[in-house]
């Protein structure tokens, strides 16, 4: 774990990321008995104590997309920090068994006591998510979930179960949410996930012997078509030359092609008031038509339209962008508090 001092706090003494290392805490855990791992930003470790006077008033937590490894949201967690004035804790959970453990931890606990059946699935994923609240959160404590991509399916799913969290808002970004299989890029992706996603494994396990310089290089190289890249992607990239990470990944992925299917609307309507939407103009995994019919559907809802143009990954190029525009969409919830 990386333990950094408390930073000044307030608007007067508000940082930019790039002028002074915003502080951020490293920490490989075991989750569900699935290896975690987890990015805490702000001075606050321990959020779990209930008795504790200086626990923040809220939490916001990042729900990722697939592959689901925190690292890819690591400049966009510190800009979200800054943009919020130091003031609240931000934190990104990887999903289970998606990270590459460091040396000495296996991808499973070794434990008798089996948690939770199938954690690598969609639905694991789900009471991972909640699992991890339950376990390092105090009730008292709000959350503002912000989710991207099936990150969006799972906070719908999160809500659903666990109406007893205190969620303030919860923004979805580029959400997955529905017909995942009949998207544009769900129709390339399905036969490939769902029957042959096993080839794949022998070119990764061969890569994987690879010096890490030539792998972060083939990263650069897969990368190069865009303008600006996030050096801290390209370094999470590396993660996918394991196996054990892809295996997880794509298995999961398999499952959401399967899984995501109809919309939940009755769960959106009853949290409509918590809940931004923020749609793609050219994102092949929600298409535009899927904000038109949401958006017909819940005409009082907050739905957005992407103008700006950015990419449904946009930690890989906009994650300062992303997080701006965050800051502005709450401004007046935190003004509240």
């Amino acid at each position: 774990m990386l333990g950094v001092a408390e930073p000044p706090r307030g608007e007067a003494n508000m940082r930019s990321a790039s002028e002074e290392p915003v502080p951020l805490h490293e920490e490989f855990i075991y989750c569900c008995g699935a290896a975690t791992h987890v990015l805490k930003c702000g001075p606050w470790k321990d959020l779990s104590k209930d008795q504790s006077k200086n626990l923040p008033r809220l939490l916001f937590m990042i729900i990722p997309g697939n592959p689901g490894l925190a690292g890819y949201y690591r400049t966009f967690i510190q800009a979200l920090y800054c943009g919020l004035n130091q003031q609240y804790p931000v934190w990104v959970v990887s999903h289970a068994g998606h990270c590459k453990p460091p040396s000495g931890m296996e991808m499973i606990e070794d434990t008798d006591i089996k948690e939770l059946e199938d954690v690598f699935g969609l639905n694991g994923q789900v009471e991972h998510k909640l699992n991890f609240i339950k376990k390092n959160v105090s009730k008292d404590i709000k959350l503002v979930l912000i989710a991207h991509s099936i990150g969006c399916y799972i906070t719908l799913e999160m809500m659903k179960r666990a109406s007893e969290l205190q969620v303030l808002r919860s923004v979805l970004l580029f959400p997955t949410i529905e017909r995942m299989a009949q998207s544009p890029q769900g129709k390339l992706m399905t036969p490939l996930l769902c029957k042959l996603r096993y080839v794949l494994y022998m070119p990764v396990y061969l890569l994987s012997f690879l010096p890490e310089g030539v792998k972060a290089s083939l990263v650069r190289f897969a990368l190069r078509g865009m303008k600006t890249c996030d050096e801290s992607s390209i370094t999470t990239s590396v993660n996918l030359f394991s196996v054990d990470c892809v295996a997880n990944i794509l298995y999961m992925a398999s499952q959401e092609m399967m899984k995501v299917v109809e919309r939940d609307s009755t769960t959106i309507k009853q949290n409509l008031k918590k809940l931004i939407f923020y749609y793609g103009t050219g994102d092949s995994w929600c298409p535009q038509n899927y904000y038109d019919e949401i958006k017909m559907d819940f005409p009082d809802g907050d739905i957005r339209l992407c103008e700006k143009g950015l990419r449904h990954a946009f930690v890989l190029d906009a994650s300062k962008e992303m997080a701006a525009m965050i800051t502005d969409w709450l401004r007046d919830d935190l003004t509240k508090l």
